[in-house]
């Protein structure tokens, strides 16, 4: 078994012909949220991933074996439940306002900007429904989101957005 203890978010860094030629491992989020799985890559390798307790792998994330290669990861179609606004009835808060709901009963939320996402349960699908939002069943990639630690984290920010830290965002008025 090839051996993974490191990974590369979305293979930055990497040349896109190193890519092009990885392995891939496709993978379901039940198992791309745990920091240690076996898989099977698509050359039919056996890997066993051990990562830092509490990653999270996302789809084109890029894992490296112990011998050096990569193996790009693919998020798997799966069911999922998604959440549209009403073109009729709808109001132009309304994802936001069920994302809010969703995210106080700590529900897993993959955030789009015209839809959202979340692992098929029937009683949050009436409740979404009751918000009037369109509910529909599909099978896509889920790529929920990682909580505000996880992100800030993930994307190199370690610092807080809340309070003036000497951080300027300049924002038109």
């Amino acid at each position: 078994m090839l051996t993974v203890d490191k990974l590369m978010p979305q293979g930055r860094g990497l040349a896109p012909a190193l890519l092009r030629r990885a392995a891939r491992v496709t993978l379901g989020w039940d198992v791309r949220q745990k920091s240690r799985f076996d898989a099977t890559d698509d050359g039919g390798r056996a890997i066993g991933v051990f990562l830092p307790r509490g990653s999270a792998v996302r789809g084109g994330d890029v894992l490296v074996a112990e011998d050096g290669s990569l193996i790009v990861v693919q998020a798997a179609p799966q069911p999922v439940l998604v959440v549209r606004p009403c073109p009729e009835h709808g109001a132009p808060g309304d994802l936001l306002r069920a994302a809010y709901h969703l995210g106080n009963r700590h529900v897993a939320v993959d955030l789009q900007p015209e839809r959202l996402q979340i692992e098929p349960d029937p009683v949050l699908a009436d409740m979404l429904r009751r918000m009037h939002l369109i509910v529909t069943e599909a099978l896509a990639p889920f790529e929920p989101e990682g909580g505000a630690y996880q992100a800030a984290t993930a994307h190199g920010h370690g610092h807080g957005h809340g309070h003036d830290h000497g951080h300027d965002h300049d924002h038109p008025h």
